[in-house]
């Protein structure tokens, strides 16, 4: 499935909740979100078709997302359902953590091969504060729960924050350097509360780190491996190193609407629609995609919601 720019979208970011166990300070308001009407998500049928169909375009990997989609009631349904589509090569999802004590296990028998631990700190004072609402506790037992469940290749996604985060990127190396897990620094983009943060660049990673040595790239992330280590470090640069022609996805909102760009306010309902109707939106979904985002020309997002409406 290819766009007008002869990129191969083969990768759908399914969200599957606006709401969030949560409130970081740059992706969440302090009161939280209103909670929807039930009819206002889609539900778990209406997921399952519009990743079918995708898959039937050409999509071959799917990562669920919210918000935090572990509370997404019926999370575990949506996995067996999905998983199970014939084609898909590859079922992940986005979590915070704290939850996966619990659903770990459960996950995994469902279907998900592979998870995205979001972490922006390993201090429990700033985590408690970056968070209003969590224990980085909570996050270390859910990791633990993650390989106990057989989870491999697990990536810490790690948001860069200039006067907040900036000092514990050795610490972050560390961590890569002797497990067996990817983190991936990730530059702030200025979107919703994010426009409120402080942007530090990914070369401040390399500067920390002058014996990461570049490796093959995994999709947007640029790679590296410090010798002797047993993980890897990504990078993903949106605002540095702008990768959208290499851009390989679309993103599907909780309420039903298909974003060809994560940065761009056109969306096209999907909702209602079924089979070839539902594949055609698809594919002019993906007709529509532009060529690049303008956030280097603008200081700011045109994606006309906030991150967490959107999918992480």
């Amino acid at each position: 499935m290819r766009d007008r720019y002869a990129r191969n979208i083969t990768y759908l970011r399914l969200s599957v909740t606006d709401l969030c166990s949560l409130r970081c300070r740059y992706c969440m308001p302090e009161e939280g979100v209103p909670k929807r009407d039930r009819g206002d998500i889609c539900s778990v049928e209406e997921l399952t078709d519009m990743a079918r169909a995708a898959v039937d375009c050409g999509v071959r990997k799917i990562r669920l997302t919210g918000g935090e989609p572990l509370v997404r009631q019926g999370i575990l349904d949506i996995c067996r359902r999905i998983a199970a589509i014939p084609a898909l090569e590859e079922l992940c999802l986005t979590t915070n953590g704290t939850a996966l004590p619990q659903l770990a296990g459960p996950l995994r028998e469902a279907g998900v091969d592979r998870l995205n631990v979001s972490l922006d700190t390993l201090r429990p004072d700033r985590y408690a504060y970056m968070t209003r609402t969590g224990r980085l506790e909570d996050v270390f037992q859910g990791l633990n729960a993650a390989a106990e469940a057989g989870f491999t290749g697990i990536k810490l996604n790690v948001v860069l924050m200039k006067a907040f985060n900036e000092d514990e990127i050795p610490d972050f190396l560390d961590l890569a350097f002797r497990y067996l897990v990817e983190v991936r620094f990730i530059e702030l983009m200025p979107i919703g509360e994010g426009r409120n943060a402080r942007f530090l660049p990914a070369q401040a990673v390399l500067d920390a780190g002058p014996d990461l040595r570049p490796i093959e790239s995994s999709g947007v992330a640029r790679r590296y491996r410090a010798p002797g280590g047993r993980g890897t470090v990504g990078l993903i640069e949106p605002m540095s190193h702008r990768f959208c022609g290499g851009c390989d996805r679309i993103r599907v909102t909780a309420d039903g609407k298909l974003k060809p760009c994560l940065h761009s306010d056109q969306e096209i309902s999907l909702r209602g629609l079924h089979g070839e109707a539902l594949r055609q939106a698809i594919q002019e979904g993906v007709a529509a995609k532009p060529e690049r985002h303008h956030m280097n020309e603008t200081g700011r997002s045109q994606a006309g919601r906030n991150m967490h409406q959107i999918g992480g």
